[in-house]
């Protein structure tokens, strides 16, 4: 077999462990995905109408309207923490060093956890968009050609994010310690433009704000799904999709093909 046809037998085969350990063991992923719903439903219902009209909006169905872009691709934050534990696990169960020993496409390994990820992504927010429609949420006036760049920008940032958890997982000693290790990425959308505009925000606040992957893809998405105006932010967001995929499989590869001292 030629090394394409190995990589992606392998890889196929590391997909498919991946996926059953989800399947078999879907707590952690249902813990992370609880954290964006609780968001949702708590900001909705308890802050909506303050926050609505705070934003000159009518009532809270305006505010629901800014809220679920952002709490979307914070869903994907939550979802590749897990990815990050399960790398740490596999480090340190001693199923990588097996690999090591066996005729297996290095590569491989970290492919299958990276596309079973993103994959979990996907669902993760196909079902907070479903809670966030059931409660009200509507695009408005979404063209085909917006609703796939809206899944588009979806999977790439789904894959940039994993990308970096992958590398988190691998140099952490513990899984306790990846969990720590990948906080940021639920953290960072907190202190984006997910929950209030930017400008709204105290001015010492705002460049902490802006100057984060997590602001460019709300403002991309938000866009895309309800009209309103993208400008420079898809440009960025897909700058900063492209950084930090080319960033952490640098980094995962590096460290995974290190043996082990």
């Amino acid at each position: 077999m030629s090394t394409l046809s190995l990589a992606v037998r392998d890889s196929s085969t590391m997909l498919r462990r991946n996926l059953l350990h989800a399947r078999r063991y879907p707590s952690l992923t249902l813990n992370l995905l609880l954290t964006p719903i609780m968001l949702l439903l708590l900001f909705v219902y308890v802050f909506g109408d303050v926050m609505s009209a705070g934003m000159g909006g009518a009532d809270r169905s305006a505010y629901l309207a800014y809220l679920v872009p952002g709490l979307l691709l914070m869903t994907i934050g939550s979802t590749t923490i897990g990815t990050a534990v399960s790398v740490a696990n596999d480090m340190n169960e001693g199923i990588i060093a097996r690999f090591r020993t066996m005729a297996v496409h290095r590569p491989s390994v970290l492919v299958g956890h990276v596309v079973g990820s993103v994959l979990q992504s996907v669902a993760s927010v196909v079902l907070v968009g479903a809670v966030g429609a059931a409660i009200g949420f509507r695009p408005t006036g979404a063209t085909a050609l917006e609703w796939l760049a809206a899944f588009g920008l979806l999977v790439v940032f789904a894959t940039a994010l994993t990308w970096i958890a992958v590398g988190m997982g691998l140099v952490s000693p513990n899984a306790e310690a990846a969990s720590n290790n990948a906080l940021p990425l639920i953290f960072l959308p907190l202190i984006s433009s997910t929950f209030v505009p930017i400008e709204q925000m105290p001015g010492w606040f705002q460049p902490i704000a802006a100057y984060q992957p997590f602001t460019p893809a709300i403002e991309t998405l938000r866009g895309l799904l309800l009209g309103t105006g993208i400008g420079h932010n898809g440009w960025i967001a897909l700058a900063w999709c492209a950084g930090l995929t080319v960033l952490g499989y640098v980094w995962s590869t590096r460290t995974f093909g290190k043996d082990p001292e």
